[in-house]
């Protein structure tokens, strides 16, 4: 095959094959093997080749596509000597649909390689040695997602082709997705005719949408605007389904247990909950402080977390709605008796919020994340206007993929 136009040739040409030693996950999930460059200046070592599918300790055979300026990438075509963790994906469709990167490889080590990445994260972003704890497992291994969004394209001739998720290693391509091993059982059982009227109603749609299917008490609901509800701890939370909520609810009051002990040490008499949503977090602890405070950007979520705390009876709880620029304003706490809870979405904390956070001054800092390298980032800054990171937990809400939660307690170092 001719190379692609921007094709680069070198360390290798187009399509050349490798027989490669894989020795990690890069914390995309993707394999990673090291070869020596026969021209290359010593100083330089060796030269990494990204192999998807390929598990450390494996010997296999790759095909070059991309050479970057510091890294090849390859595809695999045939694994030569197998690692004793590979095992076979529950999932047909495991390896072309993107979703998930780890089936091929045992639950055991898929949390021994989690924790690896992140200790690595760590080093490599922040030049932090931080201890990360054993990764806390999902108590269910398989079928936990409680929240499925498949997508399809414009419809062509009045049909819309495959409604599911991006192809692996492909930002366009769709891949037909009629099940998923790792969505709740009801959420499988709903799809089938879900996809049928979406089929039916393939002429009605004048561009492509987003499906949801979102398991709770009552059922699943595919109504982005309906509210529903969710038990955790024995507290009850209503929000939109459309709206974030962890998707996870075998592992979720374990998680929060956990948040609630390490937010609580210290002898903080406060709470300030800085990303608070429907409340999740804000009402899960108010029973271990005096005073609790949810701060919210988003009017409506804000209106869920304080009819959430009213449901529950925590008249100690109070619910502000706050711009971004002035999160800590309306906060009568003193920050040195004040414990700060902040989960952010995945592109982490603002340097305007870091900044904010660091004038309050809360003695804690317990930071939720969905992903740890841009928390890693944060930490920097963090670090730099005082706050020492003193562990990270991470727990597995979503076995399989490359994704996961990590949760790091910080303190404020004493002057």
């Amino acid at each position: 095959m001719r190379p692609p136009k921007k094709f680069k040739d070198t360390p290798f040409p187009y399509h050349h094959e490798l027989e490669l030693t894989v020795d990690s996950l890069s914390n995309l999930g993707i394999g990673v093997a090291r070869v020596s460059l026969p021209d290359a200046p010593s100083e330089q070592g060796l030269w990494v080749v990204f192999i998807p599918f390929a598990l450390p300790g494996e010997t296999v055979r790759a095909r070059i596509y991309r050479n970057d300026s510091n890294c090849s990438q390859a595809d695999l075509l045939e694994v030569v000597n197998a690692s004793p963790d590979r095992i076979k994906p529950r999932c047909s469709l495991f390896g072309t649909c993107g979703g998930c990167q780890y089936q091929h490889l045992s639950y055991e080590k898929q949390l021994h390689w989690k924790r690896q990445q992140v200790a690595d994260l760590a080093q490599r972003l922040a030049g932090l040695t931080i201890p990360v704890l054993e990764p806390v497992p999902s108590p269910q291994e398989w079928n936990y997602r409680s929240k499925l969004t498949p997508h399809f394209k414009k419809p062509k001739d009045g049909h819309e082709g495959p409604i599911g998720f991006l192809a692996q290693s492909n930002r366009s391509r769709l891949i037909d997705v009629p099940q998923c091993p790792i969505a709740m059982d009801a959420i499988n059982e709903a799809l089938p005719a879900v996809r049928r009227e979406t089929h039916a109603r393939a002429s009605s749609y004048k561009k492509g949408a987003t499906l949801l299917l979102r398991a709770h008490s009552e059922g699943v609901e595919t109504n982005h605007r309906a509210v529903i509800s969710e038990k955790v701890n024995g507290l009850t939370f209503h929000f939109l389904a459309g709206d974030f909520f962890q998707n996870n609810p075998f592992i979720l009051p374990q998680f929060v247990d956990y948040v609630a002990e390490e937010a609580a040490r210290d002898d903080c008499k406060n709470l300030v909950d800085a990303y608070c949503g429907s409340g999740l977090f804000a009402l899960s602890l108010a029973a271990k402080f005096e005073n609790v405070a949810g701060v919210e950007v988003s009017e409506t979520s804000a209106d869920f977390a304080r009819r959430n705390a009213e449901l529950n009876g925590l008249q100690q709880v109070q619910i502000l709605t706050s711009s971004a620029e002035g999160i800590f304003q309306d906060l009568a706490f003193v920050g040195s008796e004040t414990a700060l809870i902040i989960d952010p979405p995945r592109k982490g904390c603002t340097p305007g919020f870091l900044e904010q956070l660091a004038q309050f001054g809360p003695q804690r800092v317990i930071y939720v994340s969905c992903n740890p390298a841009t928390q890693m980032r944060d930490f920097v800054q963090l670090h730099e206007a005082g706050y020492t990171v003193e562990k990270i937990q991470p727990f597995d809400l979503f076995p399989h993929t490359r994704h996961l939660e990590c949760v790091a307690t910080l303190t404020k170092t004493n002057e």
